[in-house]
């Protein structure tokens, strides 16, 4: 080969022998980033893609500790990494050959918040829909250990491997953007358990449960139809059996949390039986997902709205929320029954939704004593002539109206009409009478699509609409 020809053969060669050390560079997903927390005092999973058959080696700054994995075929790679007691900021050195360095790292409490609008809905409101004092808290929201990621809006007919969305620190302009509802859930925990709290929300506004849910927990339901998956529409409805937890949830499920919230059902409100079978299935196929056992999941109760004549009573759909909560082990529901607006499907209450979770979180969760986190739970009915007289789970210390009258009870007898009924607090509970009613067989509290929650236990807690029929 003459010389002319051969510094170009040579640079060509060189070429292709250096594009392997191009691809050598690590590469994470997103939800690995700059600014993340890490669940504390466990072992989280790390994955990621690098060359393949390439060794991936991992450097804690908390404790020097070095952590080596081999790339697969594919590139693929995954391991998990040991953290210790809350702290930071740390950071995280990976290396096949070329370093990436993670920053800024912190090791507390991570929770996954997710549901469809009143979880989505930020700080700053919707149109013509505040949140109550937002101006106030974000203000003042600059918190160095609170971190926030915001998954954007994706659906899939199958699983993804990447989302949309990067770690933010907790400041005004971050926070302004952020879920209401999961950023006072974090910022309680935050303040009761004084360490760092990574919230992760991913949440669709006007979505159904069944988007949200995985091929297999939605198998044994006949009533589903499951999307073809080989379909190459490209205009997915958002709606989709899946879509959701496949765009959504399946590129974060394995990342170390200690918890997931969840505020969804308005959507699902004409299907209560349904639902009822639906949320445990859900649960169950994202703690699969996870293979991290059956971590804590906290959901809100959806609160009363008037959703117009000819609707069936969203009654029934908070009936099933409250009754999922002994079908789901780890479980806890919170009620809102006292913050709904007639005409305002997204409440501006906000406050009382996040705090409410977290209280669920604090005394279940971290086994903080002192703590209520239930409302008052129908016990026992007993009925004496004309009198109805009833008993009541969580409430230690009693009931209160807060000086209000008790309007939203109603009886019934054999011919299942109900009418308004007086109702009166008393030492061991509720007395009911309804002068149309000598005889009474059943009675309903706030069983209508729209009504204020008035009973609450004396720590604050409101009880949830409930009915002693099944008619």
């Amino acid at each position: 080969m003459e010389k002319k020809h051969l510094f170009p053969a040579i640079t060509i060669l060189l070429s292709l022998l250096l594009q392997p050390a191009a691809m050598a560079e690590i590469r994470l997903p997103a939800i690995f980033g700059d600014n993340m927390v890490l669940q504390r005092n466990t072992d989280v999973a790390f994955w990621g893609s690098a060359t393949p058959g390439s060794r991936v080696t991992i450097k804690t700054s908390w404790n020097g500790k070095s952590y080596s994995v081999r790339a697969g075929t594919n590139g693929k790679w995954k391991t998990k990494v040991q953290t210790p007691e809350a702290g930071g900021p740390y950071s995280v050195t990976l290396s096949d050959g070329k370093s990436l360095t993670i920053s800024n790292i912190l090791i507390g409490e991570v929770w996954v918040c997710s549901g469809q609008s009143n979880m989505e809905m930020t700080m700053k409101g919707y149109i013509n829909q505040p949140v109550v004092n937002s101006n106030d808290y974000i203000a003042t929201s600059a918190n160095n250990s609170i971190r926030l990621i915001t998954v954007q809006r994706e659906v899939s007919l199958t699983p993804v491997e990447e989302i949309k969305g990067e770690w933010r620190l907790c400041e005004p302009s971050t926070v302004a953007g952020f879920s209401a509802t999961a950023y006072f859930f974090g910022l309680m925990l935050n303040r009761v358990l004084d360490v760092p709290v990574g919230l992760i929300s991913t949440s669709w506004s006007g979505t159904r449960i069944e988007p949200w849910m995985t091929e297999e927990s939605l198998s044994t339901f006949d009533w589903v139809k499951l999307p073809d998956k080989s379909s190459t529409e490209t205009n997915i409805p958002v709606q989709t059996p899946t879509v959701l937890y496949n765009g959504m949830i399946s590129p974060v499920a394995g990342f170390g949390i200690k918890g997931a919230i969840w505020y969804q059902g308005e959507s699902n409100r004409l299907e209560p039986a349904r639902y009822l079978e639906l949320l445990p299935a859900m649960i169950k196929g994202w703690r699969a997902a996870w293979e991290i056992g059956d971590f804590a999941f906290y959901y809100a109760q959806i609160a009363p709205f008037d959703y117009g004549p000819g609707e069936m009573s969203s009654a029934y759909l908070r009936e099933a929320q409250l009754k999922a909560v002994d079908y789901i082990i780890n479980s806890g529901m919170a009620c809102l029954m006292d913050t709904g607006e007639k005409d305002n499907i997204h409440p501006a209450d906000k406050k009382a939704a996040g705090d409410r979770l977290a209280f669920q979180a604090l005394s279940k969760t971290y086994g903080i004593g002192g703590i209520a986190c239930d409302g008052p739970v129908l016990k026992e009915m007993t009925v004496e002539g004309n009198i109805i007289k009833l008993t009541f789970d969580n409430a230690p210390f009693g009931l209160t109206s807060y000086g209000n009258e008790l309007n939203s009870f109603e009886v019934a007898g054999a011919t299942r009409r109900f009418y308004p009924a007086k109702a009166f607090i008393t030492g061991s509970g509720i007395t009911v009478i309804c002068p149309n009613v000598s005889a009474p067989v059943a009675v309903r509290y706030a069983f209508r699509d729209f009504v204020k929650g008035e009973l609450f236990n004396t720590e604050g807690l409101p009880a949830s609409s409930f009915r002693t029929d099944n008619w």
